[in-house]
């Protein structure tokens, strides 16, 4: 008798239906067909495989065909994409998608159903996970030990940090603090008709960040493209209480925090890191930059490799909720398409066009930063628009180009030391010209000149009155 029911809890176990909940999956989908803005609510959260029923991944991955493409998500437009890709049959034609409609409880339930659906996503992913290991354990193959561990835990790991289960994280909650009453900070007194950047002359070719612009900061590695980006990010948050969100590609949040900190604070960055502050003075310093940060509503998304797709979800939900001023990608040629393109220059491409796509759509400055060609330090001189690394569309989508060129770097001896050159060698609605900063190299940021070398605004190089830009 004991192997029998053995016998028979093995059977079961064996024929247990993996963890789905297929009302959740039909209640997602139908309420993306009911309500327009019930797509950019949950796009970020779910990916066609986070659906069990094979058609449900089909019905999603149509849905969101649609969405980057800005095209209406209801049963007639759906039905038609779907028969486009020659799907519809397999998912049950208009029949179907009329059914998943008709059993929605509330549209404006859909986080809740989402939720359900990627939390049952995750059991499943487990599962598989769980089942690899266990075939890695029992193969009992040559591979040392600690090669199958790794293995093992990466398999893990991936489910656990599933770009799914991430979400944008607020600066307040990086620096442990909680936010104090906010104090109206001092608004800004000049007339400038976009975001300001914290720098005079800057702002004076400008006119401050502009809306629905594409602006482009290019440099070789290590110049500063990512701390003139992280300048302008934190004083307009923390003097001009605008909302931004940092796409960092490649640094880590907490290493954006320390950058910050040690720019609010002018605290000697490596003191910061490793704790050597001198004086009573800097840990004051120190205390006030924490307390002005922490007010500050920037977010940051360090996910890596992350995609188009999720960026412009992220940041749509971002503008309805905390409302958006900046958006900062930090760089552009680390971004990931839905498509495996055979070039990098297709791919920066689509990249290209689709930030400037969503700079329109949100009705911010979209602030990207992206890396130059060897062309530069081959040829020596300062950076032209050619220089741009897989060039083409970028100059092309932007409004605004910037090059960073210091004449230290790469020279042993060179009569400006730390002194940066930005070089605007595109500007859609206004002047071309340079303008120089100061970089200080113990709190890694960028100041102003008391007297810069901005070009001058010549008859023929500005299009009408200041007022204009």
């Amino acid at each position: 008798m004991p192997k029998i029911t053995s016998g028979i809890k093995n059977s079961r176990q064996n024929l247990r239906i993996p963890p789905q909940s297929i009302e959740s999956e039909q209640a997602v989908l139908g309420s993306i067909m009911l309500r327009k803005d019930a797509m950019h609510e949950v796009e970020d959260m779910l990916s066609p495989e986070s659906f069990y029923a094979e058609k449900h991944k089909k019905i999603f991955q149509a849905m969101l065909d649609l969405s980057l493409k800005n095209e209406p998500i209801d049963m007639l437009s759906l039905s038609t994409k779907l028969a486009e890709k020659k799907q519809l049959d397999s998912v049950g034609g208009n029949v179907y998608l009329a059914e998943i409609v008709n059993v929605v409880p509330s549209s404006t339930n859909v986080k809740h159903y989402a939720d359900i659906v990627q939390k049952k996503y995750v059991l499943r992913s487990l599962i598989e996970a769980a089942d690899y290991v266990s075939e890695l354990a029992f193969e009992e193959s040559d591979e040392h030990m600690t090669d199958i561990l790794d293995m093992a835990e990466k398999k893990i790991f991936s489910v656990v940090s599933s770009p799914k289960n991430q979400k944008y994280v607020s600066l307040k909650d990086e620096l442990g603090e909680a936010y104090e009453r906010l104090e109206k900070l001092h608004e800004h007194k000049g007339m400038l008709r976009g975001l300001p950047t914290g720098f005079r002359d800057l702002d004076t070719m400008l006119s401050g960040l502009q809306k629905q612009d594409l602006i482009i900061i290019a440099a070789r590695p290590s110049v500063g493209k990512t701390t003139l980006a992280l300048d302008i990010a934190r004083i307009s948050a923390t003097m001009h209480d605008k909302s931004i969100v940092i796409f960092s590609l490649e640094m880590s949040s907490q290493q954006l925090v320390d950058r910050m900190l040690s720019a609010q604070s002018r605290v000697n960055a490596w003191n910061l890191r490793t704790g050597r502050l001198s004086s009573d003075a800097e840990f004051s310093k120190l205390r006030d930059s924490l307390d002005k940060l922490a007010k500050a509503k920037i977010y940051i998304d360090d996910q890596p490799g992350n995609s188009i797709v999720r960026m412009k979800a992220l940041a749509r939900r971002l503008k309805a909720e905390k409302g958006l001023d900046l958006i900062v990608v930090d760089y552009l040629q680390l971004m990931t398409t839905s498509k495996n393109y055979d070039s990098m220059v297709n791919q920066v491409t689509e990249i290209s066009r689709s930030l400037k796509s969503l700079a329109k759509e949100l009705d911010v400055p979209v602030l990207a930063l992206s890396q130059l060609s060897r062309a530069v330090e081959s040829r020596g001189g300062k950076p032209r628009l050619s220089d741009l690394r897989d060039s083409g569309s970028i100059e092309q989508d932007a409004d605004v180009v910037m090059f960073i060129h210091r004449e230290d770097k790469g020279k042993e001896q060179a009569e400006k030391t730390n002194i940066a050159e930005i070089l605007i060698e595109k500007h859609r609605n206004g002047p071309t010209g340079k303008i120089e900063l100061y970089f200080d190299e113990k709190t890694t940021t960028f100041q102003t000149l008391e007297k810069s070398n901005i070009s001058e605004f010549a008859p023929g190089k500005v299009k009408g009155d200041l007022d204009e830009f």
